[in-house]
């Protein structure tokens, strides 16, 4: 493939002169064809139109036929830019491929054939024209048979299945290793934007391990090119999140953090929707909850809601989001998943630790066995070599004095305070700060405590 090639646009294919006549002579094509070729080319748009109305099915067949039976390139290309002018500009005449009048004709293998075969203005046209005729076809039941029945012709048909199974496959050859430097990833995008949409292609592109493809497109863009791109692609994953198998593989990547770096960077409202609608729908969905809370993704939909939106899909998701992360905070936050984190004696900066309702709801619960987690905190202090560890526990001592009506008097009994001091010359900053803000509290008591930032 040269560049030239791959710069070609249908307008530019379009200016050439196709010796229609020599084709017939040599018999690539008929009489009828030839008429049909001489009445639309070179044609204003609205006498095409016409002819289109009015006998549609016929030309489809000169263009199929043509591109089966002539191997010149610069003729191919001239009939695939027909075919994409005639789509572009009523993407509704892709139904045209489906006319029973065309049954036995195999209308979708030189499509098929030049994916794989052409430069790279026949393969995105290919691709381009395939994708419009998937989409327009009548029947999603009996895709199989979309072509016409071919268990009553003579010969084996391109079937629907095959056109759709060949499109992820060269879709994913593209996103794999471009044939083109700056088209391909776009392209295929955009064509999977709209293919995904078809549940046995989510199934397809899933199976050719499609998905971690994807991932790496998710990042945030700024040029109006490259926005596009970003869009398209969060426009897959939102359509793959209905997916079960493509959720699985979602969970296992780097998604959920790529969507969140997006969404927190986008001023584009489409992308932002698109993100937010794909969130929403996977925040029930496996341990994705729980990773959107440790993601703060509740901060960033709280600072979007109080922006100035206009999509009503893009508000009500929001509202949806804000609700389901605060159910799932509230999950998360119980006392048990607490109790079996202090128990396993390795703490962490999870949601509870810093939830006020946590701690208000639960600050009896410390009373159970003997004030047996503080005890168990206590132990921490004395054995943990983990600073992220020491500084939650002398954190969590520190809410337990403010919110406990007897906190300070608890804490002190149980010889918290020399454990915390030694803690003040830790070579750690948020050791320190932890331990620091523990002593105050335990010197200061309760009634000043709310003076007290962590």
């Amino acid at each position: 493939m040269t560049i030239e090639n791959a710069e070609l646009t249908t307008e530019q294919v379009l200016r050439r002169d196709i010796p229609w006549e020599t084709y017939m002579t040599t018999k690539l094509i008929s009489g009828t064809d030839l008429q049909l070729l001489r009445r639309y080319d070179k044609m204003a748009e609205s006498y095409k139109s016409q002819l289109l109305d009015n006998d549609g099915p016929a030309y489809i067949h000169v263009f199929v036929t043509t591109l089966r039976d002539v191997f010149k390139e610069e003729t191919v290309e001239y009939v695939l830019a027909l075919i994409d002018e005639m789509l572009t500009a009523n993407p509704r005449r892709a139904r045209l491929f489906h006319d029973s009048s065309l049954s036995n004709e195999d209308t979708y293998e030189p499509f098929l054939r030049f994916l794989w075969k052409g430069n790279w203005f026949i393969q995105e046209k290919s691709c381009k024209i395939l994708s419009l005729i998937a989409s327009a076809r009548p029947n999603v039941q009996n895709f199989v048979d979309a072509n016409g029945d071919a268990s009553s012709s003579k010969r084996t048909l391109t079937t629907m299945e095959n056109v759709l199974n060949g499109l992820v496959d060269w879709l994913c050859a593209q996103l794999r290793k471009p044939s083109h430097p700056s088209c391909s990833i776009p392209s295929a995008i955009n064509c999977l934007a709209t293919l995904l949409k078809e549940p046995v292609v989510r199934r397809s592109f899933v199976q050719a391990d499609g998905v971690k493809l994807l991932v790496p497109l998710i990042s945030p863009a700024s040029t109006q090119q490259s926005i596009q791109l970003l869009y398209e692609t969060c426009l897959c994953i939102w359509l793959l999140s209905y997916y079960e198998p493509a959720i699985e593989y979602l969970a296992t990547s780097r998604a959920l953090p790529r969507l969140i770096e997006v969404v927190k960077g986008s001023t584009k409202e489409k992308v932002v929707r698109v993100v937010i609608l794909t969130l929403r729908n996977l925040l029930a969905r496996g341990s994705f909850g729980a990773q959107m809370v440790d993601l703060d993704v509740l901060q960033i939909v709280q600072s979007l809601k109080a922006q100035a939106w206009s999509d009503e899909d893009l508000l009500d998701a929001l509202n949806q989001l804000e609700g389901g992360l605060k159910a799932n905070i509230k999950k998360l936050s119980s006392y048990d998943k607490y109790k079996q984190e202090v128990l396993l004696g390795s703490l962490d900066w999870s949601p509870m630790h810093k939830d006020p309702l946590f701690w208000k709801e639960n600050i009896t619960c410390f009373e159970e066995n003997g004030f047996q987690i503080l005890r168990v905190l206590m132990t921490i202090l004395d054995t943990s070599n983990d600073a992220r560890t020491l500084a939650v526990a002398c954190y969590d001592l520190s809410q337990f004095i403010q919110c406990h009506p007897a906190g300070r008097v608890i804490v002190v009994d149980l010889k918290a305070k020399e454990r915390v001091m030694k803690l003040l010359n830790h070579g750690t900053a948020e050791v320190t700060k932890n331990a620091l803000l523990c002593i105050q509290r335990l010197f200061l008591g309760a009634k000043y405590a709310s003076f007290l930032q962590a």
